[in-house]
């Protein structure tokens, strides 16, 4: 990170930070393999048994419903000689290994190994699939590769309740829309972006007229969480209807940034919708986009506004992100102070500031 005293500007990140493999690489150590990923929605556990697998940078694991009710994951690698106990998704009453047929209860533990009671000291309480921690934000499933990482409350302060104001149905929404692109730039420079609205007057027009009121919008950082707050547009400037007196805060829009990698966003109308990045390598992204409703149906109005943010605002932030990570890698970029505003507000970068310094101390750590 650059030096600075304490009346310079912050200026932004050396292209380096951007373009650099190995610095990649670090990061996916440091940054991601230490911090909360998001796994999956429970409902894509429904009943004891159903499981699926996931990737997070290089790591393969599976989120598995216990008995009990409760969610646990583990990395996804027999104890016996390391193959894959699971593959895509499913149900099972025992785990077993395709290899050797070693048998795991669904907690973890060894339930059977073929041949073991004719090893001496083979003692099967002492073998388990190896746990990963897993923590649920309403429907939504985390986990960290860290033994010893905070909880997500700790880094994430006041996030369910947050939530939880805003959709009262919460714990019953289900996936409805979904959409994944392919960004051609660095993973810093696409949440970078999202995480400002400094640009969002000049080219985001549908976004910034007829979804929400640009002149208030704020951004404040609390924890690794940056929280966006502003009203809904007005009157016939709305871009889709709402229905202003169906809850107390369905006129105002709200975002909660959980860094690195995940945002919810709830648009007017208290409509859940949220962002998923996944860094494939240093200069390529992908983003997932997902809407939410009761039951996980998906009437025209859901959908109409999927597409009308997929076909602006989405498409718009592909444009500006990968002329970014052009203009990043064309050799002449000589990074510029931050505008950062005391008072806040839509032009000011202090949330870019934040992403700075939360990267500064993961790699540092």
């Amino acid at each position: 990170m650059p030096e600075r005293s304490a009346d310079s500007p912050v200026r932004a990140l050396d292209a380096a930070y951007y373009t650099d493999p190995a610095r990649f690489e670090r990061e996916r150590d440091r940054v991601f393999r230490r911090t909360w990923q998001y796994a999956g929605h429970v409902s894509q556990l429904e009943g004891a048994g159903d499981y699926f697998t996931f990737d997070v940078h290089g790591r393969s694991l599976f989120c598995v419903r216990r008995p009990d009710g409760a969610m646990a994951a583990f990395y996804n690698a027999c104890a016996h000689r390391g193959h894959e106990v699971v593959s895509g998704s499913g149900n099972r009453r025992v785990l077993v290994c395709p290899y050797h047929s070693w048998t795991y209860e669904l907690d973890g533990s060894l339930r059977a190994a073929p041949g073991a009671d004719r090893v001496p000291g083979f003692d099967p309480s002492c073998i388990s699939l190896t746990p990963v921690r897993i923590e649920r934000v309403g429907g939504f499933m985390f986990v960290n590769l860290d033994p010893h990482a905070e909880p997500m409350e700790s880094r994430y302060p006041g996030l369910g309740a947050a939530l939880g104001e805003y959709l009262p149905d919460l714990d019953r929404l289900r996936p409805a829309f979904t959409r994944t692109v392919i960004e051609r730039c660095n993973w810093k420079v696409s949440v970078e972006n999202y995480n400002e609205c400094y640009h969002c007057r000049v080219n985001h027009p549908t976004f910034a007229s007829g979804v929400v009121d640009p002149d208030s919008y704020r951004i404040v950082a609390r924890g690794r969480m940056l929280r966006h707050a502003t009203s809904s547009a007005t009157g016939e400037a709305m871009s889709y209807r709402i229905d202003a007196g169906a809850h107390p805060r369905a006129l105002e829009y709200r975002s909660w940034f959980l860094w690195p990698a995940f945002s919810f966003q709830v648009y007017p109308g208290n409509v859940l919708n949220t962002y998923h990045w996944r860094a494939i390598d240093h200069r390529t992204t992908e983003v997932t986009r997902q809407w939410y409703s009761v039951g996980g149906e998906c009437p025209g109005a859901l959908r109409r506004l999927a597409e009308q943010d997929a076909d602006t605002t989405l498409a718009e932030d592909i444009r500006l992100v990968e002329s970014v990570q052009r203009g990043l890698e064309s050799g002449g970029y000589r990074p510029a102070p931050l505008v950062i505003d005391p008072r806040g507000g839509l032009e000011s970068e202090h949330s870019i500031a934040a992403l700075y310094a939360w990267l500064h101390e993961a790699m540092e750590a």
